[in-house]
C-alpha cells in the first residue's frame, strides 16, 4: 500500500488554470499506475485521467481531454494534474489513486486513495 496526499485545490475563475499534486509515500511509487478521479456534489465519483507507471501511457475522460494534462515525477514520488481552461462543471473534490502498473479507467482497479482536494470553479 501507499499513502497519498493531494494538494493544490482552491478557487479559480472559469477559463483559468490550476495544478494539482499528489505526493506518495514509500519507495515503490514508480511501480504504480496512477489516476485522478473527481466527485461533484450529488454525483458519483468519475474518472478524470490515468498514467502508467513509466508515464508512457496516458488516458483522459472526454470531458477533460485537451484541457487537462496528467504527469508524474517518479524521482519526487509525485503525480500532477495540470488543469487549463477550467469550467464550472469541473468543480469537484479531486482524488488521486494508485494501482497496478498500467493505466486504468475504473476506480475498482486502484487500491490506495488520497483524501481529496476541493476545486471550485467560479463562473
Amino acid at each position: 500500500q501507499v499513502q497519498l496526499v493531494e494538494s493544490g485545490g482552491g478557487l479559480v475563475q472559469a477559463g483559468g488554470s490550476l495544478r494539482l499534486s499528489c505526493a506518495a509515500s514509500g519507495r515503490t511509487f514508480s511501480e504504480y499506475g496512477m489516476g485522478w478521479f473527481r466527485q461533484a456534489p450529488g454525483k458519483e465519483r468519475e474518472f478524470v485521467a490515468t498514467i502508467s507507471s513509466g508515464a508512457d501511457h496516458t488516458y483522459y475522460a472526454d470531458s477533460v481531454k485537451g484541457r487537462f494534462t496528467i504527469s508524474r515525477d517518479n524521482a519526487k514520488n509525485t503525480m500532477y494534474l495540470q488543469m487549463y481552461s477550467v469550467k464550472p462543471e469541473d468543480t469537484a473534490i479531486y482524488f488521486c489513486a494508485a494501482g497496478p502498473g498500467g493505466a486504468a479507467y475504473y476506480s475498482t482497479d486502484y487500491h490506495s486513495w488520497g483524501q481529496g482536494t476541493q476545486v471550485t470553479v467560479l463562473s
